[in-house]
């Protein structure tokens, strides 16, 4: 627990170099907040953690050699009090479920950082939580819709990429009439009219990436 004559230490995970920098720039301008140290991937992330145990951690969503989303599942295994903000440039609710349920207590968003960041530190650093007015919205609009299953988020990213239902079924190794009924229930949870509007809800809510 930090106190008025302790600043809070904050620990900056991104894999771009300039991002942290930003990021730690402000953190120097705040009186009562230091930057305890960086890293630039998952690994680092949480093996900078161990070390520096600090009072806020940041973490990027996408990051190299293990992802944010893994990277704080690891750090809240070992050290359950973890006060974690998960940095991202995607407002999808997908994304933001799976931080919230990996342990992370604010969701911010990289556009937003410069009038949103100093405040959700100390937010965490008091033990409460911190989500912007337009991500709680989100997720409150998507909380009582389904979500996609780990096959079908597999059989959409392939679409994605611009396979067709036999070539899914190829890489999945599944019937095509399989492939097909995967499709239409992803297209009624997602209510999209076609594959094509699928994928682009899919990628809005964060189910996948391209």
């Amino acid at each position: 627990m930090t106190s008025e004559t302790t600043p809070i230490r904050v620990l900056v995970c991104d894999d771009h170099p300039m991002m942290r920098e930003g990021i730690a720039a402000v953190i120097a301008s705040q009186p009562d907040m230091c930057l305890a140290g960086e890293a630039g991937d998952g690994r680092e992330a949480v093996a900078q953690y161990r070390v520096l145990q600090p009072d806020v951690a940041l973490i990027d969503i996408q990051m190299p050699d293990m992802n944010g989303i893994e990277a704080i599942q690891a750090i809240r295994a070992e050290f359950a009090q973890a006060r974690i903000a998960v940095l991202t440039t995607y407002r999808g609710d997908a994304r933001a479920l799976q931080a919230i349920r990996s342990g992370a207590q604010a969701y911010l968003l990289k556009s937003a950082l410069r009038k949103e960041l100093t405040e959700a530190i100390r937010a965490l650093a008091a033990g409460k939580r911190y989500f912007p007015a337009e991500i709680a919205a989100e997720l409150a609009n998507h909380l009582g819709q389904e979500c996609l299953t780990p096959r079908e988020v597999q059989v959409l990213q392939l679409i994605a990429r611009g396979h067709s239902n036999k070539q899914v079924a190829g890489e999945l190794a599944l019937s095509e009439d399989t492939v097909k009924g995967h499709l239409r229930n992803i297209m009624d949870k997602l209510g999209a009219n076609n594959r094509t509007h699928a994928v682009t809800i899919g990628i809005e809510r964060g189910f996948i990436g391209l």
